[in-house]
Parts: structure tokens; sequence; C-alpha cells
């Protein structure tokens, strides 16, 4: 009898075993189309056999519960890729509407095709138009009109990159909070897992957990440490800890120069989030290194033009054969104060085309040599050792060099991204297939002890009816 009792204690060790399995495949099934989840497999153990008279007599088999298939530092990996793609497709969005601003068609203020380009063009055409006519009022109001239609479109160019500057501002700054949120649940998450699991894997909450980090590395650049007790630190990219195991540190913000700043206790993050990653990254490199770059041509170019043009105005004298003075100076455009800001002031001032300077001062009203000179200004090197268009040109050239390598870098970034969540989900996620086979194989498993138990139960049966055959049902 103490054979069969052990044989019956072996085969219900099995049965309880196959069925915790299955429980763990039903469960795997039940959450296939749940995010983050993370497929579970049974742990199979051995029970320690017994000795009786040198002979090891095997004692079954237990389930000591479910493990969660993950590759750390494959996740880990994962997470540095997003934030990477995160942050470049974040920028690329912002240079995208940069770029628009100076396709042909962007323009608004009254010119043929918005296009700067041929604004400027069209603007030292129409005194090269007026130098065979000097006198003819309505060359000399073209010459203001074409002033007003390249000012119009470079002064709204400049407003357009203010106003995504400030958008840029207003999208990081929104951020914060998203941010903390995460951070507080990752220490809130440390402390439950550190409790409950601090050797072992902590299967859902490590799932949740690690969502919050997928979810936190696409909105700002960070590093992981692992710490004892199957904790987590994490870090800004530059070293700034946000999470110290059942702590976080929520990032602040405060206005600086007119822009939003971060701000970790005193500590200003603002310039290593700008190159950490992220879409915080991305916002801050758009806001803070591209707008200006972009702005700050746009003013070299408004500035320079300006300048040339009302110096060489303000030397010759108009119809009336009156020349400049310091009170009553002959400027065609807003005089600018200084090369920053030019571009947004950019205005035509002049109002009465008669005070255009065509001719050299004391030449008489016929004379058209001031004209000439100032048509000539458009194959001088007058903005920074080149010519008006041909700086424009490059001005836009670069520019759009710099949205084909960002774009050609996003495109890299979220294809190793994709690659590397490929590789996460054939090693975590729930397969369908595999958990139908593995289902079949517990069931199995399941209706062969269950064989042996009826087996067992009709043994003892006869056995308890000395050695009579009986019927079992």
């Amino acid at each position: 009898m103490a054979t069969i009792n052990s044989a019956v204690d072996l085969i219900t060790g099995a049965l309880q075993a196959d069925q915790s399995a299955l429980n763990i495949v039903a469960n795997n099934v039940a959450n296939a189309n749940t995010p983050g989840y993370t497929q579970e497999v049974a742990n199979w153990q051995e029970n320690a056999p017994v000795e009786i008279n040198g002979i090891s007599f095997g004692t079954g088999v237990s389930e000591t519960g479910p493990t969660s298939v993950r590759d750390r530092v494959l996740e880990e990996r994962l997470d540095q890729q997003q934030q990477a793609a995160s942050a470049s497709s974040t920028r690329l969005s912002a240079l995208d509407s940069m770029q628009a601003l100076f396709a042909p068609d962007s323009g608004s203020s009254g010119s043929t095709d918005g296009d700067i380009g041929s604004d400027i063009t069209q603007f030292f055409d129409s005194f090269s138009s007026l130098e065979a006519n000097p006198t003819d009022s309505s060359l000399r109001e073209q010459v203001l009109s074409t002033a007003r239609s390249l000012a119009g479109d470079v002064s709204n160019a400049a407003a357009s990159l203010d106003q995504q500057r400030t958008s840029l501002d207003e999208e990081a700054a929104g951020m914060t909070n998203q941010v903390n949120s995460l951070t507080s649940a990752l220490a809130q998450l440390n402390t439950e897992i550190q409790s409950t699991s601090p050797d072992s894997d902590a299967g859902t909450l490590e799932d949740e957990r690690q969502q919050d980090l997928n979810q936190l590395s696409q909105l700002v650049g960070i590093n992981l440490i692992t710490t004892e007790n199957n904790g987590v630190s994490v870090t800004t990219t530059s070293g700034a800890v946000l999470v110290s195991e059942s702590t976080s540190y929520p990032l602040t913000t405060g206005s600086v120069d007119g822009v939003t700043h971060f701000f970790l206790g005193t500590e200003d993050l603002t310039a290593s989030l700008a190159g950490g990653g992220g879409q915080l990254g991305g916002y801050l490199t758009a806001r803070d290194q591209d707008i200006p770059q972009v702005l700050s041509g746009l003013d070299q170019l408004a500035y320079s033009i300006s300048m040339q043009v009302n110096n060489l105005n303000n030397t010759g004298s108009d119809l009336s054969g009156a020349t400049g003075t310091v009170a009553n100076p002959l400027y065609i455009f807003s005089q600018p104060a200084a090369v920053a800001g030019s571009a947004l002031a950019m205005s035509v001032t002049m109002t009465d085309p008669s005070e255009i300077a065509a001719a050299t001062q004391g030449a008489g009203s016929g004379d058209n040599s001031n004209a000439a000179a100032l048509a000539a200004l458009a194959s001088q090197s007058v903005v920074a050792g080149e010519t008006p268009s041909g700086f424009y040109a490059n001005f836009v050239s670069a520019l759009g060099s710099l949205v084909s390598e960002v774009q050609a870098d996003n495109t890299a970034q979220n294809a190793s991204a994709t690659q590397l969540q490929t590789a996460r989900d054939s090693l975590s996620s729930v397969n369908l297939n595999d958990e139908a086979s593995l289902m079949q194989q517990f069931e199995r498993s399941y209706q062969a002890a269950s064989q042996v138990f009826t087996l067992l139960n009709t043994v003892m049966t006869s056995a308890l009816n000395m050695g009579v055959e009986t019927a079992v049902s």
C-alpha cells in the first residue's frame, strides 16, 4: 500500500503540474493582444528522489511558477534606438515646416509666387527698368511695389519662424507632466517589484515597468542602471537621476530669456536634454539650434539688402533734385539697427516714388547713374561675400541639405528600431501557434497522468477486495 500511495502522490503532483502549465498557456492566449505583455513559460523542476535500500526512486515533478521570456539587454537597446528615432522624427517634422516657408508658393505678401528668391530678382530688375527711363512715375512705383513684396515675404517668413519656435517651446514644456508621471509610476513599480519579487521575475509588474520605460524613452533620452532586489534607476543621458529605486525626481520648468528651460532641482538640463534624444530632444534641437540658424541667415539677408540699398539711395538725388539728409534720409527700407531682428522688422518706409534717387547728386532728374548703381547691387557681393540671389540660393540649399540629412538619419534609425522590435517580439511576444502546440502537449500529458491514476485506482480497489476483480467506475 505504501508503494501505491507513493504512486498516487506522484501522479497527483503530475496532474497539478500539468494543470498549472495549462493555466499559463491559457493566460498567454488571453493576453496575446495586450500591449506590453511578455510571454510566460512554465518552469518544470524534478522533485528530490528518495532512496530505499540503496535504490533511488523518483518523486515526480513540480511546476514552480511562470517565468516571463524577456531579454533585458535587448529591451534596453530597443529603448535607446527608439529614443534616437523619436528625436529625429520630431526634429524632421519641425524642419519640414521650416522648409515649407521658403517654397516658391509660401509667400502671402502680394508677390507673384511668394518666392523670396524671385522677389530679390524682381526688385533689382525694377532698378534696371527705371534706368531706361528715370523720370517715369510707373517705373518708380514698380520699384516700391517690388520692394514691398520682398520686405513682406522676408518679414512674414521671420514671423512664421518665431511662431514655430513658440509652438515648439509650448510642446516641449507640455511634456514635463508626461515625463514626471512616468518616473513616478516607475518608482512605485520598483517598490512593488522589490517587495514581491526581489530575486525572480515579477511577471506583469515587470511588463508594466518595461512599458513605462519604453514610453519614457520616446519622450526623453534615458539610461538604465540595474539595482539590488530587481530594481532599476533611470538617469538622463547626461547622468541626471530621474528615478532611484523607489524615489522619483521631477523635472521643473522656468523661463530663461523668453524660452522654457528644464531643471532638476537647481540644475539646468536644457542643453543636455537637447542632445539626449526622445521627442523632447527633438523639440529643443529644433527650437534652440535649427530655427535660430535659419533666422540668422534670413536676418543677414534682410540687413545687407536694406543697408546697401538705403545707403546708395541716400547718396543720390530724387526726382525733385533733393538729396538725403540726417533729418530726412532717402531710405527705401526701414533702417536696421543690428543684424539680429532685421528680417522681422524689414518693411518699406518710403511712400513717395518720386523720392527714389535714380540720379547722381547734381546731375539732374534725367540722370540714371544712381539707378544703374542700385541695379548693379544684384551682381555684387553685398551679403556676407555673396550676391543677394546667390546668398539666398545657398541659404535654401543648406536648409534642404539639413532636412535630407535628418531624414536619412531618421529612416536608418526607424529601420534599426523596427529590427530590434521584431527581435524582441520574436522572443517575448505570444505566438498563438506555439501556444496551441504547448496546449496540446500539456493536455496529452494530463490525460496520460489521468490514465495512470485510473489504473492505480483499479489496483487499489482490487487489493481492498482481497484480489477479487471488481468493476471500478
